[in-house]
């Protein structure tokens, strides 16, 4: 059994590189264990192979973090719009926190519990019916003894900081990271503020993850560390992006996008974009890189191998991979023999293969945050007539 590793401040206060994991939601969608829509993790009670293989090809693929499966495992959101699960929240949560310590304990991994935002905060409940939401989680991780906690995926910098003050609680450290991009949350407060407040509230590592590319999170997370020197505080950094490429979103990030969720593909970052993405993370002093919708083990793998030099230590995975395509010298043709080297996958430009493709799309501008009646969950199904509405409205746009 691997020697039980250090926490996650005492590495990154000793200047470790802390790789985290990939997207589950997404990934375990296209396999056929996730519905999209609801983005539920059900999986990890109902078919928990899927759930501790994905962990494991992470694992190998060189990541220091298992993140629990919990992803809008609150029981709100478990039960959202006709939503019906035959498991409860708590089941979820504890079958997702053992699945992510059996996978941490075959290698130098530590497990992180995982709450995000509620459609409950998006409907106006109070702050004690929020919290008492990330508690009832919380129970589970404690009971489960996680090594961390992540407060991630928040629109809202004021939900966030309702979620590090019920996480810090528990005396375990925290992270924090907000889905926004450089202009800031839902209520356009910007990066640095919101870091600032978050940092005050107690999370010892903070940053944003999900919605955006991985170029448009690094810049976010820029902002936030100088706002928090600036405010003469002290905090570790993290960034867990999409794979895709973002540059057309607006505040809302990738949900916008006409193409969500269904047809992004064009859209995803090639294995040598990921190490760009990796060595600027790390030239932006972040030191907790990893992904979130869209990276697959191959995408994380990229980050291990650009980061080897400073950490020491190549992934497992890379004894299938030779560094920047070498492993092509083995190839049959002669052509892609030619392709066995760093310049040719540095400054390949990939061509879509689809004659009519346009390179940007017009996102949904709707400009719907919390507090809109469009945002008010509820337990039953979507009706025909609430469909048509939206439908009539999507076209007028």
């Amino acid at each position: 059994k691997a020697p039980v590793p250090s926490g996650i401040l005492e590495r990154l206060n000793a200047g470790e590189v802390v790789i985290g994991d990939g997207g589950f939601v997404f990934a375990l969608e296209k396999r056929g264990y996730v519905k999209a829509g609801p983005w539920t993790p059900e999986a990890a009670a109902e078919h928990p192979e899927a759930v501790r293989q994905l962990h494991r090809e992470f694992l190998r693929a060189g990541a220091n973090v298992m993140q629990t499966f919990t992803f809008y495992a609150s029981d709100d959101k478990l039960e959202n719009r006709g939503n019906k699960i035959t498991f409860t929240g708590a089941q979820v949560n504890e079958a997702a926190c053992d699945l992510a310590r059996e996978v941490a304990n075959e290698g130098d991994a530590l497990v992180a519990g995982g709450v995000c935002q509620t459609p409950s905060y998006l409907s106006c409940k109070s702050e004690a019916d929020v919290k008492a939401i990330f508690k009832k989680q919380l129970d589970v991780f404690m009971k489960k003894n996680v090594d961390f906690l992540i407060a991630e995926y928040f629109e809202h910098v004021e939900e966030a900081v309702w979620a590090v003050e019920v996480l810090k609680e528990t005396g375990k450290p925290v992270a924090a990271s907000l889905c926004i991009g450089p202009e800031g949350d839902m209520h356009g407060i910007s990066p640095g503020e919101c870091a600032v407040r978050l940092v005050k509230a107690g999370a010892q590592i903070v940053g944003v993850n999900c919605h955006f590319d991985p170029m448009t999170c690094v810049n976010a997370v820029k902002m936030m560390k100088e706002a928090v020197e600036k405010a003469g505080l002290k905090a570790h950094y993290m960034v867990q992006p999409l794979a895709y490429h973002t540059p057309d979103c607006s505040c809302q990030g990738f949900i916008d996008l006409p193409e969500f969720p269904f047809g992004l593909e064009p859209r995803i970052l090639t294995r040598w974009d990921m190490h760009k993405y990796a060595r600027e993370a790390y030239n932006a002093g972040i030191r907790f890189i990893g992904g979130c919708c869209g990276f697959e083990p191959y995408h994380i793998r990229a980050v291990a191998e650009e980061l080897a030099p400073e950490r020491g230590v190549l992934p497992a995975a890379s004894e299938k991979h030779g560094n920047w395509g070498t492993g092509l010298e083995m190839h049959t043709k002669p052509w892609v023999r030619a392709r066995a080297r760093r310049d040719y996958w540095e400054n390949l430009k990939p061509a879509s293969g689809r004659p009519l493709c346009p390179s940007m799309s017009a996102p949904d501008g709707w400009g719907v945050t919390k507090g809109h009646t469009d945002l008010l969950q509820q337990k039953e199904a979507t009706t025909k007539a609430q469909l048509k509405q939206l439908f009539e409205r999507s076209m007028n746009h």
